[in-house]
């Protein structure tokens, strides 16, 4: 039987604008991972992360987080935090460590994980989240914006709010290998190529000041990359004679061309394979 044409059309209508979303059941688990298409909050019972005293070298950086995100956690004020610097060195680690840390002393401090290609979509996540009675913690790992790239002006909607302010209830965390989030040679060719250079390059350089905390991470020496192993090495309960670990970590690092808390924890991953250990 043919349908009514009217009928046709509701239903197209329908399909194109979907059901508002409803919240999740937050007292579910404490941390959340955000889709699009269609929106919703996909909850995550086991989250990957490291013991926050197993993270070595990086003490000023870890307290400093760890007050700041304390303090937004009791509902006092708290900044937005870039945690930027070199690669491998802890910086997504840090945070979820942190959180863990926070939820383990009983305060309702929930996360939420979103990439960088949904953050148009964040005005969205963050209406959703606006009433709900618990501090959120927004978290995008490994920001960066490329030449072409127009996603870094729905994270000032983060940062700043709009109109409407931005949440009391909600911060946000970002890390990225980048201080600026932009290419360096991007800011150099809006410098160049515009009638105002000091106005174009202001707008990028700008969206990184909108993070009232900065806290740089840098490459670690050999002696804390010796350290952090021996703290894994501890945590695990695997025994290998000193030197004989001093000798095939150094070797390790020397075979990847690099020394970081990344590193240092692929070689105790090798190592406690071969030691029958499991983590």
């Amino acid at each position: 039987m043919t349908q009514d044409p009217l009928n046709r059309i509701a239903l197209a209508l329908e399909r194109m604008s979907p059901a508002p979303l409803r919240c999740p059941d937050f007292n579910q688990v404490d941390a959340f991972l955000w889709h699009t298409s269609p929106d919703k909050l996909e909850p995550i019972a086991t989250v990957s992360r490291v013991d926050l005293n197993l993270l070595v070298g990086i003490d000023r950086s870890r307290d400093t987080l760890l007050d700041n995100t304390s303090r937004f956690a009791n509902g006092m004020p708290a900044n937005n935090a870039l945690l930027w610097g070199a690669r491998g060195m802890g910086k997504s680690s840090l945070v979820k460590a942190v959180h863990a840390d926070i939820v383990g002393q009983g305060l309702p401090l929930k996360m939420v994980e979103l990439q960088r290609e949904d953050l148009p979509s964040v005005i969205r996540l963050l209406a959703l989240l606006r009433d709900a009675p618990y501090q959120f913690l927004l978290f995008c790992d490994d920001l960066s914006f490329s030449h072409d790239d127009q996603h870094y002006k729905s994270l000032k909607a983060v940062l700043d709010g709009g109109i409407a302010g931005r949440p009391e209830n909600v911060i946000f965390y970002a890390t990225s290998n980048r201080r600026h989030l932009m290419p360096r040679d991007m800011i150099e060719n809006e410098s160049s190529g515009a009638i105002n250079p000091g106005e174009a390059v202001e707008e990028k350089v700008s969206l990184s000041d909108r993070f009232g905390l900065w806290l740089g991470f840098h490459p670690c020496d050999q002696d804390q990359y010796l350290q952090m192993i021996k703290g894994y090495c501890a945590a695990h309960f695997v025994t290998v004679e000193p030197d004989v670990l001093q000798a095939e970590a150094i070797e390790w690092q020397a075979t990847r061309g690099s020394r970081s808390g990344r590193v240092a924890w692929q070689f105790f991953v090798d190592l406690a394979g071969r030691h029958g250990v499991a983590i």
